[in-house]
C-alpha cells in the first residue's frame, strides 16, 4: 500500500460497523500497525490488549470516546513490528507472546524472556543444554552509583500467596530501582483452552485468578455470546451484576483491611476479615459457592436467587455497611495510619494514563475510566452509579477509592435486587457456533479483557485473557522509587496486582 493510500489511525479504528461485541475489526498493513502504535503513544488510544492468534498479531484499542477496535496484522515469516518500541506498556505483552508462540516483535527494546523461565524444554523431556542453562540466568538491568546495594525478595514469600521475585536496588533505606520477575504462576491458559468445549473453557477461564472468578467468567460468557449471537434472559443479566458486585465488595474490604495491617492496625484488619467472611458465607448460601465459581456461564447463570436469598443479601449488606463505616471512621481518625499512607507510593497521573491503568490504581491517580460505565454492558447500562476518582495517587488514595467503591457496589446491588423479575436464568438456545467475540468486564482490580474464537464445531479455537495487572505491575516499580524499603509491602498491597492473572 502506498503512503498516499494509508489510512490515518483514527480512520482505522472508526471505519466500519462494530460487530455484535461492539468492536470494529480491521486488517492493517505494517505501516498502519506502526501508526496505531504511535497513536497509543500520543494518547489517541489506550492499548487494551496485544496477542497472537495463528499467523496474526492482534491489538485491541480503546479510543478517547471509548470506541473499541481490534486491528489484525499478518505476521510474515513469524515477525511483526514491535509496538513496545514505540509504546512501552506493550513491552511485557510482547515478551510474553514471543515466549508462548515464538513470534518475533521486530525492534522490541527488551528481548529477555518473560513467562519462559528456561525450563519449558525440560518439561518436554529434552536434555538440558548450555543454552538452556544460560536462559535460566535471568539478567536484571544494571544499576550504577555509589553506595548502592541489592535486596532480592522472593519468589517464595512468607505468606500463603503466589510467587513473584522483586529485586530492589537501594541507597541505604531508599529504593532507587525495583525490578520484578514474574511468570512463576504460568499455567498455559491459552493452550489449555484450545480445542475445549465452551463449558470446559469457561471453567478454566474462571480460574485464571481466583479472586476475580466472576469477572473472568462474565467477560468470557459475553465474548462467547457475542460470537454466537446468544440472547441472555433479563433475570440472568441482573443476577450477573449482583454476583460481580458481591465479588468487588468482598475483595475491596479484604484489601482495605490488609493495607491497614501493613501499618500495624491489626484490629481494622481483623474486622475486615470478619466482614469478608460474612459476605463469603452469604454467597455460599445464596449461590452455592463461597467464591461463586462457575456461577456465570455462557447464556446465563447457574444458580437462581430465591426470595429468602434476596432477604439474606439485603440483611448482610446492611450489617456489613454499618460495620464497615465504623472501620473507615477509625482509619480516618488515626493519625498514625495517615502518617504511613499519605504521600507514600505516589503514582503520577501521566503514567496512569500512559499505561491505561484500570481499577483503583488508575482511578486513585486521576484516570477516570470504568468499563461498566464507559463500555456499558448489561445490567450496568440501566443503572445509576458513580465512579470515584482521586488525584493524589498515593496509598491513601488507593485505600479511599476502595472505600468509595464498596459504597457504590452496595448501592448497585440494592438497585439490582429491586429490579429482579420472574423469568428464566439461562438462554433456551445457547448452542455454540463458529464466530469470534471479545468483551471487557470490570473486576475489582480493573478491566478484564477476553477474546475468544470458536471453530465450526463450536469449540474454542483460541482464547486470550488480559488481566488489569498487566498494566499495573510496571507502575508498582515506579511508585516505590524514592520510598523506603520498609514501605514496599504497604505499596504492594495498595496495588494488589494479581500474580496468577498476569502469569497466563
Amino acid at each position: 500500500m502506498s503512503a498516499s493510500a494509508m489510512r490515518e489511525p483514527s480512520e482505522i479504528a472508526s471505519n466500519g460497523a462494530p460487530d455484535r461485541d461492539g468492536f470494529v475489526r480491521t486488517e492493517v498493513t505494517a505501516e498502519e500497525w506502526n501508526g496505531l502504535a504511535y497513536a497509543c503513544a500520543e494518547g489517541q488510544y489506550d492499548l487494551t490488549a496485544l496477542w497472537i492468534d495463528g499467523d496474526r498479531a492482534r491489538m485491541a484499542l480503546l479510543s478517547r470516546n471509548h470506541g473499541r477496535a481490534i486491528a489484525s496484522l499478518r505476521c510474515d515469516g513469524g515477525h511483526y513490528p514491535s509496538v513496545g518500541r514505540i509504546h512501552p506498556p506493550a513491552i511485557r505483552l510482547e515478551r510474553a507472546m514471543r515466549d508462548l508462540y515464538g513470534t518475533i516483535p521486530i525492534g522490541l527494546p527488551d528481548e529477555r524472556p518473560w513467562l519462559d523461565h528456561g525450563v519449558w524444554p525440560a518439561r518436554r523431556g529434552l536434555e538440558p543444554t548450555a543454552a538452556m542453562e544460560d536462559k535460566q540466568k535471568y539478567r536484571f538491568l544494571p544499576v550504577e552509583g555509589e553506595g548502592l546495594h541489592q535486596i532480592p525478595v522472593g519468589p517464595v514469600h512468607a505468606g500463603i500467596i503466589e510467587p513473584g521475585h522483586f529485586r530492589f536496588t537501594a541507597n541505604g533505606e531508599t529504593v532507587v530501582r525495583l525490578e520484578e520477575r514474574l511468570g512463576y504462576a504460568h499455567k498455559g491458559i491459552e493452550a489449555l483452552c484450545a480445542g475445549r468445549s465452551v463449558e470446559e473453557a469457561a471453567r478454566i477461564v474462571g480460574r485464571i485468578s481466583g479472586d476475580s472468578t466472576i469477572a473472568y467468567a462474565f467477560a468470557f460468557a459475553r465474548a462467547v455470546e457475542a460470537a454466537c449471537g446468544i440472547e441472555v434472559p433479563a433475570r440472568a443479566q441482573i443476577l450477573r451484576g449482583i454476583l460481580a458486585e458481591l465479588e468487588r465488595i468482598s475483595h475491596h474490604i479484604n484489601d482495605f483491611g490488609a493495607i491497614c495491617n501493613d501499618v500495624s492496625a491489626a484490629a481494622i484488619h481483623a474486622s475486615c476479615t470478619l466482614l469478608r467472611e460474612r459476605l463469603l458465607q452469604a454467597a455460599e448460601r445464596c449461590f452455592g459457592h463461597r467464591m461463586m465459581m462457575d456461577r456465570i456461564l455462557p447464556g446465563g447463570v447457574a444458580a437462581d436467587l430465591g426470595e429468602d436469598g434476596i432477604g439474606r443479601l439485603r440483611q448482610v449488606l446492611s450489617d456489613c455497611e454499618r460495620s464497615f463505616e465504623m472501620v473507615v471512621r477509625i482509619y480516618d481518625e488515626s493519625p498514625s495510619i495517615q502518617d504511613r499512607t499519605v504521600t507514600t507510593g505516589i503514582l503520577r497521573a501521566e503514567l496512569a494514563r500512559q499505561f491505561a491503568a484500570g481499577g483503583h490504581v488508575g482511578r486513585a491517580s486521576g484516570r477516570d475510566f470504568d468499563s461498566r460505565r464507559d463500555t456499558p454492558y448489561s445490567p450496568y447500562d440501566a443503572l445509576e452509579f458513580e465512579v470515584p476518582v482521586r488525584p493524589q495517587g498515593d496509598v491513601d488514595a488507593r485505600a479511599r477509592i476502595r472505600v468509595e467503591e464498596v459504597r457504590q457496589s452496595m448501592a448497585i446491588i440494592r438497585q439490582l435486587l429491586g429490579r429482579l423479575e420472574p423469568g428464566p436464568v439461562r438462554a433456551t438456545s445457547s448452542t455454540p457456533a463458529a464466530g469470534e467475540g471479545a468483551a471487557l468486564a470490570e473486576a475489582f482490580r480493573g478491566d478484564v479483557f477476553i477474546t475468544v474464537r470458536l471453530d465450526e464445531a463450536g469449540r474454542v479455537a483460541h482464547c486470550h485473557a488480559r488481566d488489569a495487572s498487566w498494566f499495573q505491575w510496571p507502575l508498582l516499580e515506579v511508585a516505590i522509587e524514592g520510598n523506603i524499603v520498609a514501605d514496599f509491602p504497604l505499596c504492594n498491597k495498595s496495588f494488589n496486582c494479581s500474580y496468577s492473572g498476569h502469569d497466563i
